[in-house]
């Protein structure tokens, strides 16, 4: 109630006082940086191994519990290690603890995946080695299924048609597609 008694005994000063505070808000609003897409560190690396003519079973024993046994100890700032195997594909996130240099942790995974190749199965790649950040992560998985269609009938649709439909969205990044026969 005493504000109000203020605001009527002296109506000047509080229109003064109002039209500072916006002047002020104002030039702060004009000076304050903005940015769409800040830069938000995701302190996560992928490490992405692909090898056709496994399965899952045998993927994950020969290629996943090998390559997460020899990066478990690259750093000190390694938070936790989780993996995930398909038919022919094996997926390790490593998650480091906040404010972690994840530059050097990026390193450590590409020289020990390089190390680590030579005991792999013939034949078997170099790992595709991911960094997050809030502008890659992915937000869409999308999977095809058909009972009419062929397994590389399917992924031939799949990379041919929808795939190229979506790449005309602007700022869509499109990875290769997995699973089902390629045909070359």
């Amino acid at each position: 109630m005493w504000i109000v008694k203020l605001a009527l005994r002296r109506p000047y000063n509080l229109c003064g006082d109002g039209h500072c505070h916006s002047n002020r808000g104002f030039a702060s609003f004009r000076q304050t940086p903005k940015d769409i897409f800040p830069e938000i560190e995701i302190p996560v690396i992928s490490v992405i191994w692909t090898y056709n003519g496994l399965s899952a079973e045998e993927f994950e024993r020969q290629i996943t519990v090998y390559s997460e046994f020899s990066l478990s100890p690259m750093s000190t700032t390694l938070e936790r290690i989780e993996s995930q195997t398909l038919n022919g594909v094996g997926i390790i996130k490593l998650y480091f603890h906040p404010g972690a240099q994840v530059e050097r942790g990026l390193a450590q995974a590409t020289a020990t995946s390089q190390a680590i190749l030579r005991r792999m199965p013939a034949g078997v790649q170099p790992p595709t080695i991911l960094r997050y950040a809030a502008d890659s992560v992915p937000i869409i998985q999308m999977s095809l299924s058909s009972d009419t269609l062929s397994e590389s009938e399917l992924y031939t649709y799949g990379i041919f048609r929808i795939r190229q439909q979506l790449a005309t969205i602007n700022g869509v990044t499109l990875p290769a597609p997995f699973g089902g026969k390629c045909v070359r």
